[in-house]
């Protein structure tokens, strides 16, 4: 018999009212250990609290981009992982890590096993640009390189050749500022922090002066946020340059904004029209350019500089002007060159209905088919940050919890659920990690961290993750 309690939340500015549903053997895996499936199990089992969730991680650690991608100098956004912590050690909830979807398990399986599968498993590929040139060496993704510096196994050895005094960055949201921050931050600074030890020993060699900054579009368009251009323009040792010429009428445009592009043109203006830059022969230097568009790399082997297309902006709406190209070109010499726009997701089992265009699953809502959801990048596109994948991962907890009072989903089906999983996993000799095994990571990379002055420091290779986590690491197979 199913009894439920209703309760409202209020999802992107529209109330959904979800119930807490008891319900004997419903049984739910997610697909992505990162924000988002980590806030869609820890709705679920609030609003559901009889029924299983598994979460399966690809990697034998959880928090995805938390852990991957936050930058090491933003320790504080890093706190959210204690709410994961306490969701992974709910009694409803397993997690279970070192297991791919599509290669280890297949989505069909973990259809039959559980009354509903939500894929949370983000982006993990970068947008390209289709220029000439792109593919010599030190042309990297943004991505590669903030995974080599927090240690992202996949890019531990990823060759970043940092002796050119100029790196042109080419995109102007987050990652692209965080990615200048980490090649301009004293090393001392950096000392501090969890960054790994072979990305410190890179950046204490580095010979990096100026870092390029570059967007299609003007000031009025740019997608960092003001936390992180207050950091730039406050950065020790650093200078902030900006070319005062495409700030022409911005001053008079800012009373119009909205909060919080107010507030951040605000600073934009006071850093590049009222604040004189003392440079020194010691100083380095962070340039935002605009109104520029790649057009090739330039180099025969390796990187020596980009060739852009300068811009003029076009249409009434200011924030929103379209950039057309002038036909003027001009070339900065730099030995390193990071692409930072966009991430995009992969299908990771050809039965996933997805939108290869887009590069995200096609859902409705979250809603993929029936006993399928999404939730998170994968779902949305690698749109917003923590918080609004919060929201977003709570609407499609909330859909799946909605499904099961109204009947779309058959509860009162018997499933096998992690028991049919891990006999399959079993018999292709994957090791699984518990959170138990995570925790021995965990206090692993701490006590090296400790012994080195810093936080932690990361396991980067997933063998050697596998061997900490096996300590005594055991999965407990309910049903």
């Amino acid at each position: 018999m199913l009894r439920c309690m209703s309760h409202s939340l209020t999802i992107f500015g529209r109330s959904i009212t979800t119930s807490a549903v008891h319900n004997k053997g419903a049984k739910i895996c997610v697909v992505g250990g990162g924000p988002a499936g980590f806030y869609a199990a820890q709705h679920i089992v609030k609003a559901a609290p009889d029924c299983e969730v598994d979460i399966f991680e690809r990697l034998p650690v959880p928090f995805g981009l938390v852990r991957f991608g936050v930058a090491p100098d933003h320790p504080e956004v890093k706190n959210v992982i204690n709410t994961f912590t306490k969701t992974a050690r709910n009694p409803q909830v397993r997690f279970i890590g070192n297991v791919s979807l599509g290669t280890d398990v297949s989505l069909q399986e973990l259809k039959t096993a559980y009354h509903a599968v939500i894929l949370t498993y983000g982006a993990e590929q970068d947008k390209t640009f289709g220029i000439p040139g792109e593919s010599l060496s030190n042309v990297l993704a943004a991505r590669e390189f903030v995974g080599w510096y927090n240690g992202l196994p996949q890019n531990k050895n990823l060759l970043v050749d940092l002796n050119d005094e100029a790196v042109v960055i080419l995109g102007q949201g987050n990652v692209a500022v965080d990615a200048a921050r980490i090649l301009l931050t004293p090393i001392d600074e950096l000392k501090k922090t969890d960054i790994t030890e072979h990305a410190l020993a890179g950046l204490a060699s580095s010979r990096v002066k100026t870092v390029y900054l570059v967007g299609r579009r003007g000031p009025l368009q740019v997608a960092f946020t003001i936390k992180e251009l207050r950091e730039m323009v406050n950065l020790k040792g650093c200078s902030s340059v900006f070319e005062k010429r495409h700030f022409d009428g911005v001053p008079e445009m800012v009373p119009k904004l909205v909060r919080p592009r107010k507030r951040l043109t605000e600073l934009l203006v006071k850093a590049a029209l009222e604040t004189e830059p003392s440079i020194d022969t010691s100083s380095k230097i962070f340039k935002p350019l605009f109104m520029r568009s790649p057009l090739s790399f330039q180099g025969s082997t390796s990187v020596t500089g980009v060739e852009l297309g300068l811009n003029s902006l076009h249409g009434a709406d200011l924030e929103n002007q379209q950039a057309i190209p002038t036909g003027e070109k001009e070339i900065i010499n730099c030995g390193l060159a990071l692409r930072s726009i966009g991430y995009r997701s992969v299908c990771a089992d050809p039965s996933i209905p997805f939108d290869n265009k887009k590069g995200k699953v096609i859902n409705e809502h979250g809603r993929v088919e029936k006993g399928v959801y999404s939730a998170g990048w994968l779902s949305t596109g690698p749109v917003g940050v923590i918080l609004s994948t919060m929201s977003n991962a709570f609407e499609t907890g909330a859909n799946v919890v909605e499904d099961i009072k109204k009947k779309v989903l058959d509860t009162t089906e018997s499933k096998p659920g992690y028991s049919s999983i891990r006999s399959k996993l079993d018999s292709k000799g994957i090791q699984v990690v518990s959170f138990a095994g995570w925790e021995r990571i965990d206090e692993e990379e701490m006590r090296r961290g400790k012994m080195l002055g810093k936080p932690r420091e990361k396991i980067t290779d997933v063998q050697e993750m596998l061997q900490v986590a096996d300590k005594g690491d055991t999965i407990a197979v309910k049903g």
